[in-house]
């Protein structure tokens, strides 16, 4: 009497944990500081022109004197980098927001 083989089950795979891949996008939120020459310029237009960015004004106050800018960026971490620094060489000094607030 032969022996009747049933189909093995294919093992299972075990997947090893992955590092954050470089090119999967990222939200991160910044305090961009303006000074007084850069508050009439279109600089977070520019900055969508010049990086692979999705951008999100969160808050805003400006015056006369000085622009506060509370921005969400979307982007792979290495867009991310590149955009921020860019913001500081035109002069915006650009400081990450540390503080996770509930949203309605």
């Amino acid at each position: 009497m032969a022996k009747s083989s049933s189909p093995k089950k294919p093992a299972a795979r075990v997947r090893p944990a992955a590092a954050p891949s470089p090119s999967k996008p990222e939200k991160r939120r910044f305090w961009l500081t303006y000074p007084t020459r850069l508050i009439t310029k279109p600089v977070i237009w520019q900055l969508s022109q010049k990086f692979p960015v999705v951008f999100n004004v969160r808050q805003a106050s400006v015056t006369e004197e000085m622009g506060i800018l509370c921005l969400e960026l979307e982007a792979p971490r290495t867009d991310v980098k590149a955009a921020i620094a860019w913001l500081e060489k035109q002069g915006v000094k650009v400081e990450p927001v540390e503080i996770n607030v509930i949203e309605s």
